[in-house]
């Protein structure tokens, strides 16, 4: 299995709690880790935007990432919020397997012959 650290950034400590809940119940992550307040800067509109943010990182396997983003869009408040996965190079071996333990096994997807 291929894994990922997601990066997701909420405008507070709520937001970032119920992704972190909902992520974690509907195992499309092993585990997320939330840190802030965290100072942002970023170019918003045609214009320059500070704000203080939460960060959410999370742990998860590449086959979970579409159904995560899903999940993460249908949460945020954010027009365009920020999700950004790194694939992890290497890793503790018994770490790697609790992760891939505790995520949701993802279905192989059916290919269609129609045209």
């Amino acid at each position: 299995m291929e894994y990922l650290q997601v990066f997701i950034t909420v405008p507070d400590r709520r937001t970032a709690a119920r992704i972190s809940r909902v992520l974690l119940a509907e195992h499309r992550a092993a585990c997320v880790q939330v840190l802030g307040p965290v100072a942002s800067s970023y170019h918003w509109q045609g214009r320059v935007e500070h704000s203080r943010e939460w960060l959410c990182i999370v742990k998860t396997g590449r086959r979970h990432y579409r159904a995560l983003e899903r999940r993460v869009r249908q949460l945020h408040p954010y027009e365009v919020p920020e999700i950004i996965a790194l694939p992890v190079s290497t890793g503790y071996r018994q770490y790697l397997e609790w992760l891939a333990g505790e995520l949701k096994p993802v279905k192989p997807q059916v290919r269609s012959n129609r045209g």
